[in-house]
């Protein structure tokens, strides 16, 4: 088969490379970038060359390109460590929420924000006793009038302290299944009753975030899709987020200069590079069919497993090759570090591994 690039996806790689070169030059370079490099100001860039949105629908704002294109400029932008964090979850995930599931009102409202590079969203998520469990989640919002009141703690929370948004999902009521009674609202991030705590990292970073809800009054018509029944609308966002190449290239940079500091006479090493470049190569035809919509539905959950557990295997030859050196503080050393949290984020490969044998193979549960 051809895999070969048509000239014009060429075009926009190259286009995308040197734009990513310039955000590094200006910002600096950044393991895993799409949550570690923030920058308002080169999130407007990103929205200055018409890269957020691309594969939205021109009616709101995007420009309906093919998810290939997206996928291509992704790619440069990680794989370089420009700064795209600002704008990544609402690309990735809010705006595509927003346009399948939201009303005309919220995109009216929110899509231009997020298109411009202007608004930071968050995704409110995991819980300290819900972390890959969804269902268990216990932030409540009950309705009173036309306000939502939200009370409950959000954990692992992305950008909490700079978002301007959060795409909470929470229970709105206990009836029947687990799964039942959870829904989505978007909630400002200036309203009264909420608490930011940032969480300091082993790199200190500091954009993991706790967030609490203490009777935080929301709009309820910044409810988004139906009440209580939008379980099946996170699995789609979270689809996006588990397929996409950030779970591959983040630390694309790190396995560049491995390889050039790494000693190439010795076959050992060489089976190593081979070894990691092959399953690189593996790893981004699985994303690229995500991106083409050429995956069994679920998929994501193996596409996830697969290429964040060889972005820790990169992490490991990093270091290797970095020697006594990787005890010091550095770039390399930080991406060394970070890269327990590839198999984490997103969901566990515990949890991916379930979901693929459960939801894509079918294979029998174990009796309880």
């Amino acid at each position: 088969m051809d895999f070969a690039l048509s000239p014009e996806l060429l075009a926009l790689r190259d286009r995308a490379r040197a734009v990513a070169a310039d955000g590094v030059a200006a910002f600096g370079r950044h393991n895993d970038s799409w949550i570690n490099g923030y920058s308002k100001e080169f999130a407007r860039v990103m929205a200055d060359e018409g890269w957020i949105g691309m594969g939205w629908p021109t009616e709101y704002g995007g420009q309906a390109r093919p998810a290939i294109e997206r996928l291509i400029v992704a790619e440069e932008m990680i794989s370089a460590g420009a700064p795209v964090a600002a704008m990544w979850f609402a690309d990735r995930q809010m705006g595509p929420s927003l346009i399948a599931y939201g009303t005309e009102q919220q995109r009216t409202a929110f899509l231009p924000g997020m298109l411009s590079g202007d608004d930071t969203w968050c995704i409110g998520m995991s819980e300290p006793d819900a972390g890959s469990d969804l269902a268990s989640i216990a932030t409540r919002a009950v309705r009173d009038g036309d306000h939502f009141v939200i009370d409950g703690q959000k954990i692992w929370t992305s950008f909490g302290h700079l978002a301007d948004y959060c795409y909470l999902i929470c229970r709105t009521n206990d009836s029947g299944l687990p799964h039942r009674g959870v829904s989505e609202i978007i909630v400002p991030m200036d309203l009264p009753g909420i608490e930011v705590r940032p969480i300091t990292d082993m790199i200190a970073n500091r954009h993991f975030c706790e967030i609490y809800f203490t009777g935080v009054r929301v709009p309820a018509d910044h409810l988004v899709g139906v009440e209580g029944d939008a379980f099946r609308q996170t699995m789609v966002q979270l689809a996006h987020e588990r397929g996409g190449i950030d779970r591959l290239v983040s630390n694309r940079a790190l396995f560049v200069e491995a390889c050039s500091r790494a000693d190439r006479a010795d076959p050992r090493v060489r089976q190593q590079i081979a070894a990691l470049e092959a399953e690189f190569r593996v790893g981004r035809l699985l994303v690229y069919r995500e991106a083409l919509g050429q995956a069994p539905d679920g998929f994501s959950a193996a596409t996830k497993a697969f290429c964040t557990e060889h972005q820790q295997r990169v992490a490991w030859f990093a270091a290797a090759q970095l020697g006594p050196a990787a005890m010091l503080e550095s770039p390399w050393t930080t991406g060394v570090l970070y890269a327990p949290s590839y198999t984490i984020a997103g969901g566990t490969s515990e949890v991916m591994r379930n979901i693929l044998g459960d939801r894509v193979l079918g294979l029998p549960r174990e009796p309880r």
